[in-house]
């Protein structure tokens, strides 16, 4: 009797590790109730993940490799594919070149059944381009619950009036495709004014999300001061952007802030992304010049940031 209990639960433990490693069998198509991202039965899912940095200048870790890493090492349940749009090798220099390395990234999310953000990684409106790419990216995989879409990475001095104009165009874009995967939503100032959208926000659509970006020497209680104002108006959150040095990306990382923000999302149930696989030599870029471009990295190969985010994700999904 005593090993068939012992059997029957070794089974049961070995399946929640299958799904928890899937989690798209695990949750399946996502949506939004009220303020809280919800899986495929309604319950409540936080996703927590890291984001590639622009694929213009780090192209080499878009690929397989990399996100099955990921995966299974860093227990990432999203990453996030930066397509840089304005400079150079960007998506108006080099168009097809760039769909074809974000492309990579969202099949092999899909292939290891990890949700994947696509990310329009620019500074300033470009509504006509956007549409064009989003709506490629929605015949493509917009029958596909893995895809979320963020149309608009950082607004930088751009009034909410339009911002939310352009943003309105692109979703209608979207959803005369794909009617219901995850749309993110940004706001001015590097997406920071939640307190502006959250007095004018976009009406008649269902499952879009507002981003916050913070990088937690810089942005404070101050910030979460405006993402509570923001919840408590109705307004989901998703923390599509985050890291915990200064909001240049580089300078110390502010150890305590970054914790109370880690802190304040998973008490929030808010999803959260941290920036960057990357080899720059800034403090936000995870990765050491030496590391593999497909991923199983040691130590070595991470900077702080890097063996900080891997460490917050493995706790959280009760890896370690």
């Amino acid at each position: 009797m005593r090993n068939s209990v012992f059997f029957i639960l070794f089974i049961f433990s070995s399946l929640f590790t299958y799904l928890c490693a899937q989690p798209v069998k695990m949750h399946g198509q996502l949506s939004v109730k009220g303020v809280q991202l919800v899986n495929q039965k309604g319950e409540p899912v936080m996703l927590r993940g890291v984001s590639y940095g622009w694929h213009n200048w780090w192209p080499r870790f878009y690929n397989r490799g990399s996100i099955k890493w990921l995966r299974d090492d860093w227990k990432a349940t999203v990453v996030r594919a930066a397509m840089g749009v304005d400079p150079e090798r960007g998506y108006f220099r080099s168009k097809e070149w760039s769909v074809e390395t974000i492309e990579k990234v969202i099949d092999a999310a899909i292939e290891n059944d990890i949700y994947v953000i696509v990310d329009w990684h620019s500074h300033t409106i470009h509504q006509k381009e956007a549409i064009e790419f989003f709506e490629h990216i929605a015949r493509k995989y917009g029958d596909k619950p893995h895809v979320l879409y963020e149309i608009f990475n950082e607004p930088e001095r751009i009034q909410w009036e339009l911002v939310k104009k352009y943003s309105i165009e692109v979703i209608q874009a979207i959803r005369r495709i794909d009617p219901d995967n995850i749309i993110l939503v940004g706001s001015p100032h590097w997406c920071q004014d939640l307190h502006i959208v959250a007095d004018d926000p976009i009406i008649g659509f269902d499952n879009l999300m507002y981003t916050v970006h913070f990088y937690a020497a810089t942005h404070k209680q101050g910030l979460r001061d405006r993402c509570m104002y923001a919840l408590s108006k109705g307004i989901p959150i998703f923390a599509s952007e985050t890291a915990g040095m200064e909001a240049t990306g580089n300078g110390p990382i502010n150890h305590a802030e970054w914790q109370t923000w880690i802190d304040w999302m998973e008490q929030s149930q808010i999803s959260w992304i941290t920036w960057s696989i990357s080899d720059k030599n800034e403090t936000c870029s995870m990765l050491t010049p030496e590391a593999d471009s497909k991923g199983e990295w040691s130590e070595n190969h991470l900077k702080e940031s890097g063996k900080l985010t891997r460490a917050y994700l493995r706790k959280n999904a009760g890896a370690e």
